[in-house]
């Protein structure tokens, strides 16, 4: 089940890059957030009125939920469309990819949890991987202002995404599912974006074509109710660090569908960093050996 729950991740993910390339032009980067999570939100609460699997939740629960839509369905999102138009989307996702380590420290920091020398391994391993896989980007874009401010944004976000799966994983502590919790989330982030819109002056609009409706419900249906629901399932169930894993091969589907349809070339570094960041996957998700207890000597 976790497996596939993985692999649903990692290959909706891996998709949601060309929709939200597709999202860019008239309707304003907050206001196309607000769109997503707002549905998203609203089709979760449908489901779960009507299979009456809507869980309670207490004033502490909706203090976190609060907090996991400012974290995950609020700043991470506008950080990384931000950025996105001052650095390269491969150099994001390599600042992206950096999830699994923080998820490591923070639970380290907030849960007591011990840090796993085959998750920081594996997660290395992937890092230098996706430097490979990334090193044409990264060795011919200039270090301007833009590009520091968007390299300061796109590690904002991805600290905001550890975050949220702290929180996540706080609540999934607590016997509530993520499904209900992300419910909730994703409409208090949209209402807090919708709030910053109105108080900015950003104008509500709407493209009616195909292209940004299109790249809208993928991002609403599979994008977020599918593919935050599977993942913050993992986080409860593998933990924050192993779960975060799927930054790191998410990229590589994107990889393959920009060569399908926007003619990226692969090169003798880049399959070099695929096998790196294959072995890392393998690393982070092999089980200790167990210890085998050593009978006591008792003395006569």
């Amino acid at each position: 089940m976790n497996l596939s729950l993985y692999l649903l991740t990692v290959l909706i993910w891996g998709t949601t890059w060309i929709a939200l390339k597709l999202q860019l032009g008239v309707v304003a980067i907050p206001v196309s957030i607000v769109y997503r999570f707002a549905l998203a939100g609203l089709i979760l609460f449908a489901i779960l009125l009507l299979s009456r699997r809507l869980q309670p939740m207490n004033r502490r629960g909706h203090g976190i939920c609060l907090a996991q839509g400012f974290c995950l369905f609020c700043v991470n999102f506008m950080c990384f469309l931000t950025a996105s138009q001052w650095i390269p989307s491969g150099l994001i996702a390599v600042v992206f990819s950096t999830a699994t380590l923080w998820n490591a420290l923070n639970a380290r920091v907030f849960f007591g949890q011990r840090i796993a020398a085959n998750v920081l391994g594996g997660g290395a391993l992937g890092l230098c991987g996706l430097g490979l896989l990334f090193w044409p980007e990264l060795s011919g874009h200039a270090a301007s202002r833009e590009t520091l401010i968007g390299l300061a944004l796109a590690l904002l976000g991805t600290l905001c995404f550890s975050a949220g799966n702290m929180l996540s994983s706080l609540q999934q502590k607590a016997g509530l599912r993520p499904m209900t919790t992300n419910a909730w989330g994703m409409l208090y982030g949209a209402g807090m974006l919708a709030a910053y819109c109105l108080f900015s002056g950003i104008p509500f609009d709407m493209e009616w074509n195909a292209r940004y409706i299109g790249s809208l419900l993928y991002l609403v249906v599979p994008g977020s109710v599918i593919g935050f629901t599977a993942y913050l399932t993992l986080v409860g169930r593998m933990g924050p660090e192993r779960a975060a894993y799927c930054t790191v091969l998410f990229p590589l589907v994107a990889l393959n569908v920009s060569a399908l349809y926007e003619g990226y070339q692969w090169t003798a570094p880049a399959l070099s960093g695929l096998v790196l960041v294959m072995l890392g996957n393998v690393l982070v998700f092999r089980k200790p050996k167990a210890k085998v207890a050593t009978p006591a000597v008792v003395l006569r």
